[in-house]
């Protein structure tokens, strides 16, 4: 299953440079318009971005192609890729766009899809939207005219509808008065939304990184760069510290001490939580190959288990489905609550450990000690190609080799990033001098072979 556009996480690139240039988007915007227009009745896309600067250009031509289609648009402008995800489920529109790259910088872009139900689209549906664009788009058919031709309209109550979602997830009995609160927007789509949410909640708010101005965003801030925060919430003697990233799907929190609290641990203090309620489903975790095996035994010793999958939030979401599953994330801060939300969502993953605070008492240090985390080394190589790594036998039989040292004691494998041209080391161990020593052995084949 080869794909020519799209990655983990939609299509993602330079800006202006292919794959995500104005032609290419237009060409997206009319395959997306056709895969989803299956009934004889007026249909519609919702279509919503972050703050870079390349966002109006791909979204004036997003638009141009599903009107092209027929097909009308609701054009949102700058929300988080969660709340796009809730606007085309609760509109009951037949698919969402975000003109988003997430955590990448400024000159980066990206388009990724939902479909009517909120959920990020599997890989057979992108397989069809590629088909049509190298294939299907030349039939005269697929051109309507005169008054069959779509239309576009601003949702201009999509902000508050969005506010009201988030803030319904929080129980309605607990408010965060009294709480101080460091925020970090990243400069992104959550600039306007997320301090209102925690603002009308009851928190005392400190905001950073909330004046975008189309080039500063994820740009020495949010869930990548948590250091200002983290010296922020020493500084103004916080309670915690939120970080999200561009687009808003993910959170990296910090508690009263500096300290970070990543995805994992996230993950650990809810599960664990849950599991004591009685509302984890199936006393099943799900997380993906990234998180640490600290993870694991710490809902092993709350009477769970963790199931793993592919890296990806999307891959995520369809094991819970699958297994009727109701928690599950990445390392990285995408965690998924699907009692709440279809999709990652860093405001609303906050929340829940707000929530937490307050029905326990307690500091966010004293949960996050639920987990102790393993010696994990990553290491990003930068590649000019992904050739499989199977086939080059230097890396691959170092890795064997790594494994098998590990064995009972830890673990190691290589990937390559779906959103760039970098192949990705994890090794995890006892022995942190140990694990260094091995990635940088691994970093060292892999430069010989692939840069």
């Amino acid at each position: 299953m080869n794909k020519k556009l799209f990655g983990t996480d939609g299509v993602r690139g330079v800006a202006n440079i292919e794959p995500i240039t104005a032609e290419t988007a237009l060409k997206l915007g009319r395959a997306i318009a056709y895969v989803f227009k299956k009934e004889d009745r007026r249909h519609k896309i919702v279509i919503g971005k972050d703050t870079r600067l390349s966002g109006y250009m791909i979204e004036s031509a997003m638009v141009a192609g599903i009107c092209s289609m027929g097909v009308d648009v609701m054009v949102v402008g700058p929300l988080p890729t969660p709340g796009i995800a809730f606007i085309t489920s609760s509109m009951r529109a037949d698919a969402g766009v975000v003109i988003s790259a997430s955590h990448n910088p400024y000159q980066d872009n990206g388009i990724k899809f939902f479909s009517s139900a909120g959920l990020k689209l599997p890989d057979n549906v992108e397989l069809e939207i590629e088909d049509f664009i190298f294939g299907n788009d030349s039939d005269p058919s697929h051109r309507p005219t005169a008054d069959e031709v779509g239309k576009a309209y601003r949702i201009d109550d999509a902000i508050g509808r969005y506010v009201v979602f988030a803030k319904n997830s929080f129980p309605k009995e607990l408010s965060l008065e009294g709480l101080k609160v460091v925020l970090d927007c990243a400069n992104g789509a959550t600039y306007k939304v997320a301090p209102e949410v925690f603002y009308e909640l009851g928190a005392e708010v400190v905001s950073i990184g909330v004046e975008p101005d189309g080039v500063n965003i994820n740009e020495g801030c949010g869930a990548l760069f948590p250091d200002d925060l983290a010296n922020k919430v020493k500084t103004e003697g916080a309670d915690i510290g939120i970080a999200l990233d561009g687009d808003g799907d993910r959170c990296i929190l910090v508690d009263e001490n500096g300290d970070e609290v990543d995805g994992d641990h996230v993950l650990a203090i809810c599960a664990t939580d849950m599991l004591r309620k009685g509302t984890l489903k199936g006393n099943t975790l799900v997380a993906t190959i990234m998180s640490n095996s600290g993870l694991e035994a710490a809902i092993e010793a709350g009477g769970g288990k963790v199931v793993r999958t592919g890296v990806g939030d999307r891959y995520v979401v369809e094991e819970m489905l699958k297994n009727g599953y109701n928690l599950g994330g990445e390392q990285s801060g995408h965690v998924i609550f699907l009692d709440h939300t279809t999709t990652g969502d860093g405001i609303i993953t906050a929340l829940q450990i707000l929530a937490i605070m307050r029905e326990q008492g307690k500091k966010l240090s004293e949960l996050a000690s639920v987990m102790t985390s393993f010696p994990q080394v990553l290491v990003n190589v930068p590649v000019k190609n992904k050739k499989s790594l199977d086939d080059i036998a230097s890396v691959s039989g170092l890795l064997a080799d790594v494994q098998g040292k590990l064995k009972g004691r830890g673990r190691a494998f290589i990937r390559y990033s779906g959103t760039e041209n970098l192949a990705r080391i994890t090794v995890e161990g006892e022995d942190r001098a140990e694990i260094e020593g091995y990635g940088a052995q691994m970093e060292a084949a892999l430069i010989k072979e692939l840069c």
